[in-house]
Order: structure tokens, then C-alpha cells, then sequence
């Protein structure tokens, strides 16, 4: 884990830096090849450049957001903006479904949509895989 993914999750309640460690991990170990950082002030890991998964402390959950989410057809996750992005939400650790997680995390490197070229392509999203 990043060491600013680290703070960031140190700075957050007890509960809610019990979800985003489990978090951090699980994405750690489906996604060993990606680069987290912390990015617009939340972790995010990145494939080749494109970001796919992150998470985020809202008012009243944790937030998880696969950038490519909607594609995924899982009905777990929840649509989420304009583009193809999908979250779920955590209230508490025991929320968190490892298995779920696991599976959307192996879908996240199988289906992506290029946001790294959203501004290039004036907001028009293509699909890389």
C-alpha cells in the first residue's frame, strides 16, 4: 500500500479505517501490477495509466467506485454518474463481501474504459478491453 493511502486511511474514524484497510488490502493483492496513489484527495489504483478502482469517505459511508463498474453486471453495484462507473457502500467492515470484492476486482482488469484519454476524446469514452 502506498504510503499516502496509508495516511489517508489513518486519518479516517476507527470504523471507517477498519473498511478502507480491508479495502486497501484486498485491492493490493487482486491487483498487485497497479499503481495506487492517492489521487483528487482519495486512493485510487491505476492500469497502465487508466484509473479502475478507489474508494472515498462520504458523509456517511465509504464509498468503493469501479471506474468501469457498470459493465461488470453485478447487481451489487450501483450506477454512479454520467460515464461507466459503479460503486457499493460500507457502513461497517463486516458489509464488505471479500468474494464480491474479489470478483469485481478480477472484472476490473478485464473490462475497462479508457478514462485516461476522456479529455483527449472531448468526453467520449472508449472501451480498451
Amino acid at each position: 500500500m502506498h504510503a499516502e493511502t496509508k495516511a489517508y486511511n489513518a486519518a479516517q474514524a476507527p470504523g471507517d479505517r477498519k473498511i478502507c484497510d480491508l479495502l486497501a488490502k484486498e485491492i493490493d493483492r487482486a491487483l498487485p501490477e497497479a499503481e495506487n496513489k492517492v489521487w483528487h484527495a482519495h486512493p485510487v489504483w491505476f492500469l497502465g495509466g487508466n484509473p479502475v478502482v478507489g474508494y472515498s469517505k462520504l458523509k456517511d459511508c465509504v464509498r468503493l467506485l469501479f471506474w468501469s463498474g457498470q459493465s461488470f453486471d453485478e447487481e451489487r453495484l450501483q450506477k454512479e454518474g454520467k460515464f461507466q462507473a459503479a460503486e457499493a457502500r460500507y457502513i461497517a467492515v463486516a458489509e464488505v463481501d471479500t468474494k464480491d470484492l474479489a470478483r469485481w476486482l478480477a472484472k476490473a482488469c478485464d473490462i475497462q474504459w479508457d478514462y485516461k484519454n476522456l479529455v483527449k476524446r472531448k468526453g467520449r469514452l472508449e472501451r480498451l478491453k
